[in-house]
């Protein structure tokens, strides 16, 4: 796998215009604001894969001065969160989506993806039903981190077949009751 350190952000949309078709992969290093080299910033580099229908993953620790992010194309499964839904959204604005962007939003808004995911506060009604019916459930729900609630419910709306997501609810409302967060390390 490549690995590619962008300056600017239009440096890392010119890498992105030239490989998007051709590379399945790539680590783009961030250098740290502190670490005195010039560096494309986290959001920047999002926005700017996305306009080519790329998407971020895996974030590790390069160093003391850097970290890196691996980027790949979406595919027709990806799901598209409420921030990348927004960002998307920025970069039409800007006249910055390339076809290549614009065909992923088009493929996930009929196939089903684009609009899967909860905003992170809106409960589900199932869920919402068995956390009413336990207090303790409910009450430490409702006081998980947004980060933590989002996790949750992604996980809840990515389930394929009903039964799964009837198990989901259930394993979250049971681990909420003892203030255990699911699908979160240690609990899956």
């Amino acid at each position: 796998m490549s690995t590619v350190s962008a300056s600017t952000s239009a440096e890392w949309r010119d890498w992105l215009a030239q490989n998007c078709r051709s590379e399945k992969e790539v680590w783009l290093v961030l250098h740290h604001k502190d670490s005195g080299t010039a560096s494309v910033r986290y959001a920047e580099a999002i926005e700017q894969a996305l306009c080519f229908g790329w998407i971020d993953g895996v974030h590790r620790k390069n160093d003391a001065h850097s970290s890196r992010l691996r980027f790949t194309p979406r595919t027709e499964r990806s799901f598209w969160s409420r921030v990348n839904r927004e960002r998307a959204a920025r970069m039409i604005e800007l006249g910055l989506m390339t076809e290549q962007g614009q065909a992923m939003i088009d493929l996930a808004m009929a196939k089903g993806t684009w609009q899967v995911l909860p905003d992170g506060e809106s409960v589900p009604d199932d869920l919402r039903t068995l956390l009413d019916r336990n207090n303790d459930a409910r009450n430490n729900f409702e006081a998980f981190p947004p980060s933590s609630r989002r996790l949750i419910l992604e996980w809840i709306a990515k389930a394929k077949r009903p039964d799964t997501r009837q198990r989901r609810i259930e394993r979250t409302v049971t681990l909420a009751e003892v203030n255990v967060r699911a699908n979160h390390p240690g609990t899956r």
